[in-house]
């Protein structure tokens, strides 16, 4: 299959959260069971034109109510051959930030950035003369690109190209002023038509949500939380609507770069039949963190951003955290990496003041996230949601134990306990509060102190989980092959290629 990507970030290139590694990685799997992958983005003020090729002459790409000439420059994925292209102008893209700034987190131009963006993927395709099966395009800023191809462009070269729309945080939609609607480039009947209209405002993953032949989600469970008031932001009754093109496909984890047997940044390696070197990781964890080198006490470790989506009030909150008991109560250890809100911060720090067991770092380093996840015995993932998740992925490959909430990705992905016969990967709960925290650590304490075998039984089933990325790419060839008999069931005809 012929597939374009269309994103606004792609690891390495620009990377602002998990979904430039998604995309990259999705990429990456699809080319290597041998299908046609090509990936468009902006050429961001950071990415050097130097270690790209330049490509002649200009780009003419519809924007707004007039055209504008864009310059083009090609790169290729690491380790692949798929050709990445980076869309090149100046007035839109020549500033720091893919979003925005610190001091401007939301770049207010944001709709017209986005939209050259999406129209510039059909002016690339009749450029290289290549028209692709799948349109696939990833969150709001890239959503107008299957509204364009609905509305503008589902004729001619591109009336056998189906369009696929993933949702990987439905918290974060596209909302704009009305007046940003005309560096859209569409009708003003399509203001309603299209679905964008939002509370007399403008709601780019709304139109993309109406507008795409099949929606995707980044886990099982998650596609089916989305569709609820608590979980859907809003567009629940809409996502209901698309029940039957909505559909979750768990995302895979770099199995080069997180594989405990051959882990570059960890201090040695191991398997699930020699668990020796984790062992000595867990040795170097303690001495990292300044914890009593102890191997009979269980590790319990954490890195997370510190908002409200990941549990920390919950955990954190002075007074009435579970955090201090946990530490306080049960013979443990808690060894975390963080940063975000200043109160959780400056509550880490507190805890660390009072409690030996307690020790926090601030920030992200991979080296030190690595040793995290090789080192620890169980890892904490109290999340209030979580589409995907990675590290709970990531721990389960190290035979670290997840306790989890057990929520979007992280019920799919982490099978409770079984006390009775040793089964299961992980602790899970049901109900986000201190006290389920606290229980659900208290019962993982216990099966460590007092079912030693179970927990060792775990171990080797959690690292036996396979979480590639090759089966997450052959979930979606199906999908896209759905999604292109809905568009030949739809009238297009079978077009050029």
């Amino acid at each position: 299959m012929k597939i374009l990507m269309v994103a606004s970030e792609l690891a390495p290139l620009a990377k602002v959260g998990g979904l430039a590694d998604a995309v990259a990685a999705l990429s990456r799997a699809l080319s290597r069971a041998g299908h046609d992958v090509r990936i468009i983005l902006p050429r961001y003020y950071f990415i050097d034109r130097g270690a790209c090729e330049s490509l002649p002459g200009p780009l003419v790409v519809p924007f707004g109510d007039r055209e504008v000439w864009t310059g083009l420059f090609q790169t290729r994925l690491p380790g692949t051959e798929v050709p990445v292209y980076l869309l090149d102008y100046e007035e839109l893209y020549g500033r720091d930030g893919v979003y925005g700034t610190k001091a401007e987190p939301d770049f207010p131009d944001n709709p017209g950035r986005f939209a050259l963006l999406s129209r510039a993927a059909f002016a690339l395709c009749r450029r290289l003369k290549w028209f692709p099966d799948i349109l696939h395009a990833h969150d709001w800023p890239t959503a107008l690109a299957p509204v364009y191809l609905r509305h503008l462009e589902g004729t001619g070269e591109f009336a056998h190209t189906a369009s696929v729309f993933s949702i990987h945080n439905p918290g974060y939609q596209g909302i704009y002023g009305k007046d940003s609607y005309p560096s859209l480039g569409l009708p003003w009947e399509l203001f309603f038509g299209a679905g964008f209209e939002h509370y007399d405002r403008i709601n780019l993953l709304k139109a993309a949500l109406a507008s795409s032949d099949y929606l995707t989600t980044v886990s099982p469970t998650y596609s089916r939380e989305i569709q609820t008031p608590e979980l859907g932001a809003g567009l629940d009754g809409l996502m209901r609507s698309r029940s039957s093109e909505l559909v979750g496909i768990l995302n895979g984890v770099d199995a080069d770069d997180w594989d405990p047997a051959t882990d570059k940044l960890i201090p040695a390696n191991f398997t699930a039949s020699d668990l020796r070197g984790k062992g000595n990781c867990k040795r170097e964890l303690q001495r990292a963190f300044g914890l009593a080198e102890d191997p009979a006490v269980p590790v319990i470790g954490m890195i997370a951003r510190l908002t409200d989506q990941k549990g920390i009030a919950e955990l954190f909150g002075p007074s009435y955290g579970s955090a201090e008991r946990i530490c306080s109560e049960m013979a443990v250890q808690f060894a975390i990496i963080g940063s975000g809100e200043k109160w959780c911060e400056a509550a880490l720090m507190d805890l660390q003041a009072r409690l030996p067991n307690f020790r926090a770092r601030q920030g992200y380093d991979e080296s030190i996230a690595h040793l995290v996840e090789a080192g620890s015995d169980f890892y904490m993932m109290p999340s209030r949601y979580e589409p995907c998740g990675l590290n709970q992925m990531y721990s389960l490959r190290y035979g670290t134990l997840p306790i989890v909430h057990r929520t979007g990705g992280l019920a799919d992905t982490v099978e409770n306990y079984n006390q009775d016969s040793g089964g299961g990967t992980g602790f899970s709960f049901d109900s986000l509060s201190p006290r389920s925290i606290f229980d659900t650590t208290g019962w993982a304490v216990w099966a460590w102190y007092n079912k030693p075998e179970h927990i060792a039984a775990m171990r080797k089933r959690a690292m036996a989980k396979d979480f590639s990325w090759a089966r997450p790419a052959q979930e979606y060839v199906k999908l896209y092959g759905r999604a292109q008999e809905k568009a030949l069931a739809r009238g297009r005809g079978p077009g050029a290629s």
